[in-house]
């Protein structure tokens, strides 16, 4: 399977497979687009259509973070942790990833987390 060139972040939707292939083959535009920013992101749950919202507010953006993501399916997220082991190994193959905001390497932990309480508000995450 092939990835095109980085499609610009409101564009960005990828599978977990699709997101591996990314990440394992370091494709350039990606690395450059999404290793420069801070954010917020969506996994989505295909099979159910629950949501998870996270940030990315490390050295290397959510390209850090989604790097976490492409090698086990849950990044380290105690409840993505618990959703993977109650399924099969392969139950990431279910998991969707989009960017919901991006901000510069400037903004502020503070203020990523603020974002990122206002999209689980916004898309109720917590409460489903």
């Amino acid at each position: 399977m092939s990835i095109g060139e980085f499609p610009g972040y409101n564009s960005v939707v990828l599978s977990h497979r699709r997101l591996k292939i990314v990440i394992d083959q370091k494709i350039e535009s990606w690395h450059g687009a999404l290793a420069n920013i801070k954010g917020i992101y969506l996994i989505t749950d295909t099979s159910t259509g629950r949501h998870y919202v996270g940030k990315a507010s490390g050295e290397d953006g959510i390209w850090q973070r989604w790097c976490d993501y492409s090698k086990n399916g849950h990044g380290g997220n105690v409840q993505l942790k618990k959703l993977m082991a109650q399924n099969d190994e392969n139950y990431n193959d279910n998991f969707q990833y989009s960017i919901l905001e991006i901000a510069d390497t400037h903004a502020s932990d503070e203020d990523i987390l603020k974002r990122e309480s206002h999209w689980m508000c916004v898309l109720q995450s917590r409460e489903f």
